[in-house]
């Protein structure tokens, strides 16, 4: 029962924080007046659109970090401790119990991400709106491929992707 509750979790927090990003974001994007666009502002859009989609969405999320999630939550249910169980959502994310060189980027690459969300307070709109629209659409497809990535790893019984989580040794 522990490892089910953990991995329901896990997932729940997981796409509880890819969709309150996603929400916040649209807020912002959706303030952005079509009508008032330059044909740079558009061409802007639309290569940022494109850029994000294939390194944020495809290569970040699908072929990286939804795999490794996916596995995380799997391995959470079958190896679920009450530590795990309470802070299922960071485990999935790999913050702890995960090899050193990957908690150091998940640490590094969380910080990173903060420092940006505040720069991005200081861009004036529409380029503002631009860049979150981009971001939208790369966490949108990483949302649909933690989904995806779930759903199989629970169907093929978890031997797909590594959950990189380290050996304990005796």
């Amino acid at each position: 029962m522990l490892g089910i509750t953990a991995a329901v979790w896990g997932f729940v927090g997981v796409v509880i924080f890819l969709a309150s990003a996603i929400f916040r974001l649209s807020n912002i994007a959706l303030e952005l007046e079509p009508v008032s666009l330059t044909v740079l502002n558009w061409l802007v859009l639309a290569g940022w659109v494109f850029f994000m989609s294939y390194f944020e969405g495809y290569k970040g999320f699908q072929k990286s970090f939804s795999p490794r999630v996916a596995a995380r939550i799997y391995f959470l249910y079958r190896n679920a401790t009450v530590l795990r169980c309470v802070l299922a959502p960071f485990f999935c994310l790999g913050f702890f119990d995960a090899h050193r060189r990957r908690m150091i980027f998940i640490w590094s690459f969380t910080i990173g991400i903060y420092l940006l969300i505040q720069l991005m307070g200081f861009v004036p709109m529409p380029w503002r709106a631009i860049v979150d629209i981009g971001v939208v659409v790369g966490l949108s497809w990483g949302l649909v491929s933690l989904l995806v990535h779930t759903c199989l790893v629970f169907k093929e019984k978890g031997l797909i992707y590594s959950a990189d989580v380290p050996v304990k040794k005796l």
